[in-house]
């Protein structure tokens, strides 16, 4: 449920398309909707702009089915996260339209009648690796980005290794109303990257590593006592929430115009 569906039922109220019992009967189930196991947030979006987001790890394909119908049924994108194949090869199943990325472990289902992936402004948020190896937890950020209807950019494989290679692409990051930098090992690409740039830039340490890596904990520590202002850091491996952040800063420039 967003603002815009509720002004079409107001509308579709006003014009006697839609009777008084029905109006009454959708407006009851937006608070929350009580499943016994989850308490659905049909509110979300008319009170943070963008709807609730399924965490599918942990939770029986069952219940994730159950959600998914709900947070449908009310017009809402919905986005899954943390799904292993066998999940979503069930969603895909009771939603063959919807969109699966396998190795972001995500699934997407838009609203009926929508087209996916609107790209109607020029703006878009800049995703971007030192590695291959740090490619699922970006395509996580990007899916989630891109679920909530924003234009996303990637660029891979461009880490302090060989730094040439991110500064080829130096219009391309300019360009940037937004970037998310994922990195693991030392985490040192997200400090180069705000250096460059006048933009917020969100930091996603990875797992990826040797030893002393600590699963993620020197790119994180490497990231927060990061020198160059104007970045701020997500957990390890949270792709989800650096493109949630993205999209709420697009949001609000997209507002402010």
């Amino acid at each position: 449920m967003d603002e815009q569906t509720l002004k079409s039922w107001l509308a579709a109220f006003r014009k006697g398309d839609l009777g008084e019992a029905d109006f009454i009967k959708r407006l009851k189930g937006l608070p929350f909707e009580d499943l016994d196991f989850a308490k659905v947030d049909h509110q979300r979006s008319l009170r943070r702009g963008f709807p609730e987001v399924i965490y599918g790890e942990g939770k029986e394909i069952e219940q994730i089915l159950a959600i998914a119908e709900k947070l449908h049924q009310h017009g809402n994108p919905v986005l899954i996260t943390r799904l292993n194949g066998e999940k979503i090869d069930a969603l895909m199943q009771q939603y063959p339209k919807a969109h699966a990325n396998r190795p972001a472990r995500t699934l997407t289902i838009y609203p009926k009648n929508s087209k996916p992936r609107k790209k109607a402004s020029s703006a878009y948020g800049l995703i971007i690796t030192a590695g291959t190896s740090d490619i699922a937890v970006a395509e996580e950020a990007a899916e989630t980005l891109e679920a909530f209807n924003f234009r996303c950019e990637r660029l891979f494989d461009v880490g302090v290794a060989g730094i040439h290679r991110l500064m080829s692409y130096h219009e391309k990051i300019q360009g940037a109303a937004a970037i998310a930098v994922v990195a693991g090992m030392e985490g040192a690409l997200a400090s180069v990257v705000t250096g460059l740039v006048e933009v917020p830039v969100i930091a996603v340490p990875t797992s990826v590593g040797y030893g002393a890596n600590f699963g993620g904990i020197s790119a994180l520590l490497g990231m927060l006592t990061g020198c160059s202002g104007g970045m701020a850091v997500v957990n390890i491996d949270n792709g989800f929430a650096a493109g949630y952040m993205l999209a709420v800063i697009m949001r609000n420039l997209e507002k402010a115009r």
